[in-house]
């Protein structure tokens, strides 16, 4: 086998089944596309449903990879583009021939025009082969070593290719609005942004910083799991809460067994103004019930009940290994369990509450300046914008 492919096909998705707006979509993920392969060279063009990147040199592996990180794409697959002429056609299959083993040969003749049915040119295909070959190819059907992909498309062109390479899947990122995710630095909230993008979400993230209990490197971390998102976002802003002063009031006027409610209950409504002013429309936790004693459903119903904002939690019927599973998949779980302590274990009671009531979190929270504290911990936050 012996071909310098000189194009890489892409496929999307579920923008198949979108009707009359399908155009947006398909424009979304264009752009997208596009700003994945900045700065590289290359040529872009589609034709009936199908995208291609040509003229890209010594770039095809750098431009898989990332093509392969944008949501809405379904797979993509080094190609060789030639005319759709027979001879021309058969002479590229030849070059693309193994060596010996068994193949097969499956012909998509998205041009009608042709004069010829899809099985037909397949047979003179493989034909083409076996007579090149001698005794060293066999042709199976289904149980076969290799199959010839020859994509016939009604731009003149034929595109043949083995491997289809999967891409992310979903939808472009951007056509379900904004959202803004908090962003821990554990295992589980860069999966649950991970799944919000991938169904088009473009997220925003909100990390509460408690400095000096928590260290810059444990900071340094949480940028570098923003960073992981956005190889598939685009792009993650990045809001850095100073929460310090906020813990240590719950610490001095709060139960201790109400702790992390109080403290959930301040990250939610703190989550919700930064997401009002960057035109968000949800928040989006890593929470998975029954994890821990904060992820209760009547813990997550009394921090629900402080913001008026819809809440996704992607994760909610996920068990651990399955969140770990995606973690790994992303790159993301080793930078997860870095030994760097997050907020929440900064003055972290030895017995929370695991069924608190509303009427008791109002109550406990009632010493507390809370408009105050939400302000000051606004006005000191820091924003930065991550990038891959």
């Amino acid at each position: 086998m012996s071909v310098e492919y000189n194009c890489i096909l892409i496929r999307f998705g579920e923008i198949f089944l979108k009707g009359h707006n399908k155009k947006y979509f398909e424009d979304l993920l264009i752009n997208n596309i596009k700003n994945a392969l900045k700065p590289l060279d290359y040529v872009f063009n589609r034709s009936q449903g199908r995208y291609y990147i040509e003229e890209f040199g010594l770039n095809a592996g750098e431009i898989v990879s990332r093509l392969t990180k944008v949501f809405g794409i379904h797979s993509v697959s080094n190609a060789l583009k030639v005319k759709t002429d027979p001879e021309t056609v058969f002479d590229a299959a030849r070059k693309m021939a193994p060596s010996e083993g068994k193949f097969r040969v499956t012909v998509k003749r998205a041009d009608k025009r042709l004069p010829f049915t899809s099985a037909e040119m397949a047979a003179k295909i493989g034909g083409e082969l076996l007579k090149a070959s001698g005794a060293r190819l066999k042709v199976d059907l289904f149980d076969y070593d290799f199959d010839l992909n020859v994509d016939m498309r009604d731009n003149g062109y034929s595109y043949l290719f083995y491997d289809k390479i999967p891409g992310a899947g979903g939808l472009p990122v951007g056509c379900s609005g904004n959202g803004m995710l908090l962003l821990s630095g554990g295992i589980d909230s860069p999966v649950a942004g991970w799944l919000m993008a991938k169904r088009g979400v473009r997220v925003n993230a909100v990390h509460f910083h408690s400095f000096p209990y928590t260290s810059e490197l444990a900071l340094q971390k949480v940028k570098d799991l923003a960073a992981k998102l956005a190889k598939y976002t685009g792009g993650v802003k990045l809001f850095i809460v100073p929460f310090t002063d906020i813990q240590y009031a719950i610490h001095e006027k709060c139960p201790e067994s109400f702790m992390i409610t109080i403290m959930r209950r301040f990250m939610m409504r703190i989550a919700e103004k930064l997401a009002k002013h960057s035109d968000c429309g949800a928040i989006i936790t890593g929470e998975s019930l029954g994890q821990v004693a904060s992820q209760t459903m009547q813990s997550m119903n009394v921090t629900n009940s402080v913001v008026s904002m819809p809440v996704f939690r992607p994760l909610i019927g996920f068990d651990k290994e399955e969140i770990i599973a995606i973690s790994k998949k992303i790159d993301a779980f080793d930078i997860s369990i870095r030994p760097y302590e997050d907020c929440c274990t900064v003055f972290l009671p030895k017995n929370p509450v695991i069924r608190p009531k509303i009427s008791e979190a109002i109550e406990y929270e009632y010493p507390l300046d809370v408009d105050a504290l939400i302000d000051a911990a606004i006005k000191n936050t820091v924003t930065e914008y991550i990038t891959e």
